[in-house]
């Protein structure tokens, strides 16, 4: 069984994980409205990535016999100045979710909830995997600057990305 505790900061993180998936869909409609599928096609496979992390949450309350709170989820930005801006949030954002993984695993040391702690594990390691993931477009779109041809490069590339399942 799940102290009450942890239960309210793993839904609060089931939340969290929907937000992110929000956002990344948010962020794939700004990129569809401005033609640069690429962009929107990499944003929609990190929306379904996210809420799949929603459900690895979801799963692991109720395992544990906890009762799972859809609380509300807080409306995303909808327009970004340019793609380095938004991914420039969405590497903002995954270091903020990370901080976020790091303090349930504080809680779970703190509660010697040892079953969630190795739970949270596979998120610490998936973090490293999403802030790198950001900050590797962040670091190509910086070096392109205002070079619309290396804008559409990179727009090939991202609609490469295909969803894996976690």
């Amino acid at each position: 069984m799940i102290s009450e505790k942890m239960q309210d900061a793993l839904n609060k993180q089931l939340n969290a994980e929907l937000y992110s998936s929000y956002l990344y869909l948010s962020m794939s409609a700004c990129f569809t409205s401005i033609n640069l599928k690429g962009f929107a096609n990499w944003m929609r496979v990190q929306a379904h990535e996210e809420l799949a992390h929603a459900m690895k949450f979801y799963e692991y309350i109720t395992e544990r016999g906890g009762r799972v709170a859809l609380l509300s989820v807080e409306e995303p930005p909808s327009e970004w100045a340019s793609p380095l801006a938004a991914f420039e949030d969405a590497y903002r954002h995954e270091q903020k979710v990370t901080g976020l993984i790091h303090e349930l695993v504080e809680l779970a040391g703190a509660e010697h909830d040892h079953p969630t702690n190795i739970f949270l594990q596979w998120f610490v390691s998936e973090q490293v995997e999403e802030e790198a993931s950001a900050d590797e477009v962040v670091q190509k779109l910086k070096l392109i600057g205002d070079a619309g041809n290396g804008l559409f490069m990179i727009d090939r590339e991202l609609s490469q990305r295909v969803p894996t399942t976690p």
